[in-house]
């Protein structure tokens, strides 16, 4: 089983690329695996850590059925593992796709992962610490008088899952918005030029996003406006310093 990092001058045959894929892949699994077994031993935690954002009278959660509190621990711990290995599923990806690339090309590449994982871990801190508490707290209070309310451990875990998953890939729009830029697809110009249709989506996109009431939507769609018009702006930078760099190239 081959994990090596080739050079990047250094020929392989299809055999040995094919040999690191497995070895990478098999490395990647085993991680995954082992982290999922140690966020089961502290499963308890990480529950409670999720439970947090509901009222103290709903964190104790209903199961409906003799498997459930099993089945539900599992698969939250399978999204911890997987949390918890994406460093290193990452740095396998690289080290494979890696020897392909120039210099230049690998520095650019590099600098786009860490902004996307500082985005990832901006939206995690949102959604977790402003948009879910606020969500949840509206929906444990709706309509009391009528229901009397019994939180499910699966949905409602499913639900934070999702809500999530869901903020993280709303703040990785700049990050789409430069890959998208740096391949031609879109340009600074036409994204200022269709200022006021981004906006539009955007909050659109906001309405759909789990925000129960005005103040949750608001305070879901202020920071994607900020987003999207930062990654206007990103755009603009992005273009000068491509222009500059062919600038200089075109001198050598």
């Amino acid at each position: 089983m081959r994990t090596r990092r080739l050079d990047r001058e250094e020929e392989a045959t299809l055999v040995e690329h094919l040999e690191e894929l497995r070895g990478r892949i098999m490395v990647a699994l085993a991680t995954v695996g082992v982290a999922t077994a140690v966020a089961f031993v502290f499963h308890d935690r990480i529950l409670d850590l999720l439970a947090r954002p509901l009222p103290p009278a709903h964190r104790h959660v209903a199961a409906f059925g003799v498997a459930e509190p099993f089945s539900v621990s599992l698969s939250v711990s399978l999204y911890a593992g997987l949390l918890f290995a994406v460093p290193v599923l990452l740095w396998q990806a690289w080290s494979f796709l890696a020897p392909a690339l120039d210099p230049a090309a690998e520095r650019r590449i590099l600098a786009l992962a860490v902004f996307g994982l500082v985005l990832a871990a901006a939206g995690l801190a949102f959604g977790y610490g402003i948009l879910l508490p606020r969500a949840v707290h509206w929906l444990t209070s709706y309509e009391t008088t009528h229901f009397r309310l019994l939180v499910r451990a699966s949905s409602y875990y499913s639900f934070v899952v999702s809500v999530l998953l869901g903020v993280v890939c709303v703040f990785e729009l700049p990050l789409v918005v430069l890959v998208l830029v740096g391949l031609g697809v879109l340009t600074s110009a036409s994204l200022r030029r269709n200022r006021r249709k981004g906006y539009f989506f955007v909050a659109v996109a906001a309405l759909a996003l789990p925000g129960p009431d005005p103040i949750t939507t608001l305070l879901e769609l202020l920071p994607m406006w900020a987003l999207f018009e930062g990654s206007i702006w990103l755009a603009v930078l992005a273009e000068r310093r491509a222009a500059k760099m062919s600038l200089v190239g075109a001198r050598a």
